[in-house]
């Protein structure tokens, strides 16, 4: 295999997933005034009834197909054949999906913008992402989002005018998915072949891939249900619409830590199907360390940013944003941790048995809390219990691997990033209290938060910080020389 660089790939695929959140920290400000609380909260609570129909479209298919293509990234016969294998076994499953829900939307409030959504369920019929993201080929990835994203921005600004465009909103955020997917089909000559039929049999690991489906059905709770649950329990499209915002923030600064994981799920996957142990190991645990050294600034920074943040982003009215955000600001280190243990090493070590009952056990804690705290403290409520079953899925799979990964090495890896997080906190915190709601003073707590925690981290002498910093030096000035 030609090794394509973590570093690069890393870059590539955080500038992929920042763009799928991107658009909404660009349009948010503006849709937030134009739909309002409750034009948002339809259309999430929408998304939220249609996304699980995308996800038995998907069936767990992406997770095995990235997974599969990396164990055959240089054999271009067997690869093809694992490829064709898994887009007709999605074509299957999407089919499916499809004529569900559209029986579903005729039987709706509002039918139109429920079949709006089947572009959503189209767009996983035509996805080919996961054959990219196996061969690590995340550089055309980017490309086409970049394009894609461009258009979909024009589009919200110069199509959404009024609080009467609720379903050409929801369009816009449907349409440009797929065609986002379509665009990937131009290379796929480049990197498989046509296979004769005899060698098509897509349901041969139907066992494997509902293995894989099962626990993306569990972690779709945290986000999915949690929409759901709060529409049906507080029937309130305002409590939703603060949630659905709350969310976007917290997921796209989420990205930063969690863009890591798709680089390292093939190439752990590699190194495992030649079993080179030791270097696995020696992955895991620059993972966790990336974890604690991005996250639990990113964490603790957005906690003490919010309510500074919220007034002046958003708008009058969605003051109960911030509380929100004060919460879902701590699933950045929970599904960090857990996607480095569970998506960065289960999957790929052919373990998701136990990467599934480990996300079981974590949807269920979320459901039976939804089912109490909702009813108490409304999207609040949900927050905590999505925070709170985050964190048990990650101890749970720390415990089950820790014959291999030992959980206070873990742990001792964070030791450097605790201090200097509680540090940047506190000073924020005292800060924050001098300054009114603006984007300039958000700048400056983000500017004076980045310069304690870091400067800090140097003064220890931090040696996984420093090695990146003098990589990244290195590569500057050899560039301007």
């Amino acid at each position: 295999m030609n090794k394509k660089s973590i570093k690069k790939n890393y870059i590539y695929n955080l500038s992929y997933q920042v763009l799928i959140l991107f658009t909404p920290l660009i349009t948010t400000p503006y849709i937030s005034r134009v739909l309002g609380a409750d034009g948002i909260g339809e259309v999430s609570f929408t998304e939220s009834v249609a996304s699980y129909f995308v996800l038995f479209a998907t069936l767990g298919i992406t997770t095995y197909g990235q997974r599969e293509i990396s164990y055959v990234q240089e054999n271009r016969k067997k690869r093809s054949v694992v490829f064709w294998n898994t887009k007709v076994l999605e074509f299957i499953t999407s089919t499916i999906a499809i004529i569900l829900y559209v029986i579903f939307s005729f039987h709706q409030k509002n039918v139109n913008l429920s079949l709006i959504f089947t572009l959503n369920i189209l767009a996983v019929f035509v996805d080919v992402t996961w054959l990219f993201q196996g061969l690590e080929e995340f550089g055309k990835i980017v490309l086409r989002n970049i394009i894609v994203k461009i258009l979909n921005i024009a589009y919200l600004f110069l199509v959404i005018r009024s609080s009467n465009d609720v379903n050409l909103y929801a369009f816009g955020l449907c349409f440009f998915t797929f065609v986002s997917n379509v665009s990937l089909w131009v290379y796929l000559p480049k990197y498989v072949d046509r296979i004769s039929v005899k060698q098509l049999n897509p349901f041969k690991e139907i066992p494997v891939v509902i293995s894989l489906f099962i626990p993306t059905i569990a972690i779709s709770i945290y986000t999915v249900l949690d929409k759901t649950m709060i529409g049906i329990i507080t029937k309130d499209t305002y409590e939703n619409g603060y949630y659905e915002q709350a969310l976007k923030i917290s997921r796209m600064v989420l990205t930063t830590v969690t863009a890591l994981g798709t680089v390292m799920i093939p190439r752990i996957g590699y190194h495992f199907e030649r079993k080179d142990i030791n270097e696995v190991e020696r992955l895991m645990y620059r993972g966790y360390r990336f974890v604690w050294c991005i996250g639990t600034p990113l964490c603790l920074g957005l906690v003490m940013i919010s309510s500074n943040f919220v007034p002046w982003f958003f708008g009058t009215g969605y003051e109960r944003v911030s509380d929100l955000l004060k919460v879902l600001s701590f699933l950045i280190l929970a599904i960090g941790i857990n996607n480095v243990t569970g998506m960065q090493y289960l999957i790929p070590t052919k373990r998701q048995n136990l990467f599934t009952l480990t996300v079981a056990i974590g949807a269920v804690v979320n459901f039976i809390l939804n089912c109490v705290l909702i009813r108490i403290f409304q999207s609040i409520g949900a927050a905590v219990a999505s925070v709170v079953a985050e964190t048990v899925i990650a101890i749970v799979q720390l415990v089950f691997v820790r014959h291999e990964l030992k959980p206070m090495m873990v742990l001792k890896e964070g030791i450097h990033y605790y201090c200097a997080g509680a540090a940047m906190a506190i000073l924020l915190y005292i800060i924050e209290r001098f300054l009114t709601s603006s984007f300039l003073n958000t700048v400056i707590m983000i500017v004076v938060g980045a310069f304690i925690y870091f400067g800090i981290l140097i003064i220890m002498k931090d040696e996984f910080l420093i090695s990146n910093l003098k990589a990244v030096l290195s590569k500057v000035i050899n560039k301007l020389k």
